[in-house]
């Protein structure tokens, strides 16, 4: 038995206070549902964010995609429509130019942008038909004129986007523009021509400048016009006006150039021109009294 020791004048210790049992169950507060949620949930993030570290949803996506290639699920038949100028062949290169041909991994946005990069193509829809079927649908561009530069000759869409330089012949009715730029201005030549009855006249629309068109007729002449596409219009309208029917025309042999980018103004170039100009108008005024009467 041990004795304790009280030095003189120390004072006793004082006697720890017990605890009621009450007071023990008192202090302890379990944790709330609120809580409870929140810890559940960030363990569940630190799990799935350890998972996606170690790749294991890619691995089990891949391997579960490798399965089903092995079971049938691939590409094994492309159903094609729309395609009659595009190469078949090109075709089918560019929908199976993917990394794999499992029709699961088979990204159909990458084939249907390798589809439009072929130069006939201007849209292209790409579905699936499992197991084993990729549908394709081709929207063609479509050429609207036969473009010469530098002496090569090639057609091309209302984009400009030169299509092929091949068999040009099928397209030997569509207006020819010629110099460097005049693919890139083709709609507005397409929209001058057709704004005049001379537009069949029309051997050819030369881009001058990388500005304006010269354009140059069958019977040999050719009209200057001005920078802008409205004033281009309204002069070609006028000058079909001066132009009118019958033998006295200004086109036939009687001049070699026209110029209209003056306006109100029309410089003639051509052997007797004064002459010419004088019996052409007065076969307009003869002509637009005999409609009068």
């Amino acid at each position: 038995m041990t004795a304790a020791v009280l030095k003189r004048g120390a004072r006793a210790p004082k006697a720890r206070p017990r605890r009621s049992p009450a007071a023990a169950r008192a202090s302890f507060q379990p944790p709330t549902r609120q809580q409870m949620t929140i810890g559940a949930g960030v363990i569940l993030a630190a799990a799935l964010l350890l998972t996606i570290a170690l790749g294991l949803p890619q691995r089990a996506w891949a391997g579960f995609v490798a399965w089903t290639a092995a079971n049938g699920w691939e590409v094994r038949h492309v159903e094609l429509t729309g395609a009659r100028q595009q190469d078949r062949l090109a075709i089918y290169a560019a929908v199976l130019n993917g990394p794999t041909n499992a029709m699961l991994a088979t990204d159909l946005d990458d084939v249907r942008t390798r589809l439009s990069a072929l130069p006939w193509v201007a849209d292209a829809s790409v579905q699936r038909r499992l197991p084993d079927t990729l549908v394709i649908e081709v929207i063609e561009r479509k050429p609207v004129a036969l473009w010469q530069h530098h002496r090569h000759l090639a057609a091309i869409d209302i984009t400009g986007k030169v299509l092929t330089d091949q068999r040009l012949e099928r397209w030997n009715d569509l207006p020819l523009l010629v110099g460097a730029g005049a693919n890139r201005r083709v709609k507005d030549a397409l929209e001058l021509l057709a704004a005049t009855p001379l537009g069949s006249e029309v051997d050819a629309a030369v881009f001058v400048g990388n500005r304006r068109w010269d354009l140059r007729f069958k019977s040999g002449e050719t009209l200057a016009l001005p920078d802008q596409p409205a004033q281009a219009r309204a002069a070609l309208t006028r000058f079909a006006r001066l132009d009118g029917k019958g033998p006295e025309r200004l086109l036939g042999g009687h001049f070699t150039r026209f110029d209209l980018r003056l306006p109100d103004r029309m410089i003639v170039a051509g052997p007797a021109v004064a002459a010419s100009l004088a019996e052409a108008e007065k076969a307009r005024k003869a002509a637009a009294q005999a409609q009068a009467i």
